[in-house]
């Protein structure tokens, strides 16, 4: 089968982009790899200048665009990490850049995407009349628009992922792969490069489950329309994957699974009290699905995570982490009801003590509609070792005649 992208499209690619990325470090996690049951390793593409993978396919645009081109300068429609990618290699290069995005995006994504040089334009509610409104200005300004994922410059210079992986201390071991999808663009190049090359290595997408458009387009034989709704894996949210970028995954990709967003956040959790790295949910990804046994003929394979950006707001991150911790365990919400004498509270919390687990906040309910007259609702928050642990407090409730509620 005749592809968009070929062997030789990714090694063109490499050398025109190899001054300009970073050939980011494949590192081997020896704690995640007992938790996995694989030898785990992980090509920290957070480590890019601007935090992600997408410098490499945005650098690669840029560079062959013609002198004319270059001259009236690009624009793209994108909140995310595409948008700060064009941003620097354009300032980088010298080229006028433009960047529409949704009047509420975050403010942390508008201000880094002008810290880079681009012109940040705000337009519409959505992505959608963002991507509307960039259309205009081409028509308008004669701009280049430069598609996040669906060019076959971007994919091509998304695979160079695949010739440092190939090139590394590791690359003869590597039995499989796996890359975060969205639309495509960052599997279909890495993918159509080391199936050429290496055909016995395994390429395996992974998805966030509530919205799972390669998936869904792979069922179809054709990409599907899926929502996009808001994700913890905000940055392979696509509600509807590249046509071209679809045929490669379908004839180079051996499988595409999903995790739910509790896995995901439970995976940033991990990577940043083990690795102390900092990573988007959608990076997170692939160790969800090892961590979660999505694949379990990968145990005792040596198995590479892409490690696609590190790009998070730092407002969502605490939030992501009490979710990941109540995920794997390590905390709880109980609430009971207590009968309303003093003392009684004091009785209720010696039973946590005696079962090692660590108060973090008590709120009282006087007007709680659950608790009967002459009792008061309680909600304690504990942290715990793991869920047998939480299993074995509850138990002890119970036993103690304080009913969960």
């Amino acid at each position: 089968m005749s592809l968009y992208i070929s062997q030789q499209n990714v090694r063109d690619a490499y050398g025109r982009i190899r001054p300009h990325v970073q050939n980011t470090p494949l590192v081997k996690s020896m704690t995640l790899s007992g938790l996995t049951g694989t030898n785990a390793l992980f090509k920290l593409e957070n480590l890019q200048m601007t935090g992600s993978f997408k410098e490499r396919g945005a650098v690669n645009k840029l560079l062959t665009l013609r002198e004319e081109e270059k001259s009236v300068g690009v624009i793209a429609a994108s909140a995310g990490n595409h948008a700060q990618a064009l941003a620097y290699h354009a300032n980088r290069l010298g080229i006028s850049v433009k960047i529409v995005m949704p009047r509420y995006s975050p403010i942390v994504k508008i201000k880094s995407t002008e810290h880079w040089g681009a012109e940040v334009i705000l337009a519409g509610d959505t992505f959608d009349d963002a991507m509307a409104h960039s259309r205009e200005i081409v028509e308008q300004e004669g701009r280049v628009y430069i598609h996040p994922f669906d060019d076959p410059l971007i994919a091509a210079g998304q695979g160079t992922v695949g010739i440092e992986l190939l090139e590394s201390e590791y690359g003869d071991e590597i039995d499989a792969v796996l890359v975060p999808v969205g639309g495509g663009g960052l599997i279909a190049g890495i993918a159509a490069y080391i199936k050429s090359v290496r055909s016995d290595i395994t390429l395996i997408g992974v998805e966030e489950s509530t919205c799972d458009a390669m998936h869904q387009a792979l069922q179809a034989g054709t990409p599907t329309l899926v929502n996009a709704a808001p994700v913890i894996a905000d940055g392979i949210a696509v509600g509807e994957v590249a046509s071209d970028n679809l045929k490669v995954v379908n004839a180079c990709v051996d499988e595409v699974v999903s995790v739910t967003s509790d896995e995901i956040a439970n995976a940033i959790m991990l990577m940043l009290e083990i690795e102390k790295l900092v990573v988007e949910g959608s990076a997170a990804t692939p160790l969800a699905a090892l961590l979660n046994n999505r694949l379990p003929q990968l145990k005792g394979k040596n198995v590479v995570s892409i490690v696609s950006g590190g790009n998070i707001d730092v407002n969502l991150l605490s939030r992501i982490i009490d979710q990941g911790l109540a995920f794997d365990g390590r905390v709880a919400r109980i609430q009971t009801v207590v009968q309303d004498r003093p003392g009684n509270l004091e009785q209720l919390l010696t039973t946590f003590r005696h079962r090692g687990a660590n108060v973090l906040e008590v709120h009282h309910h006087r007007l709680s509609p659950t608790a009967p007259i002459g009792q008061v609702g309680v909600t304690v928050t504990v942290e715990t070792r793991d869920r047998t642990h939480q299993e074995d407090i509850i138990r002890a409730l119970q036993e103690s005649n304080y009913p969960i509620l």
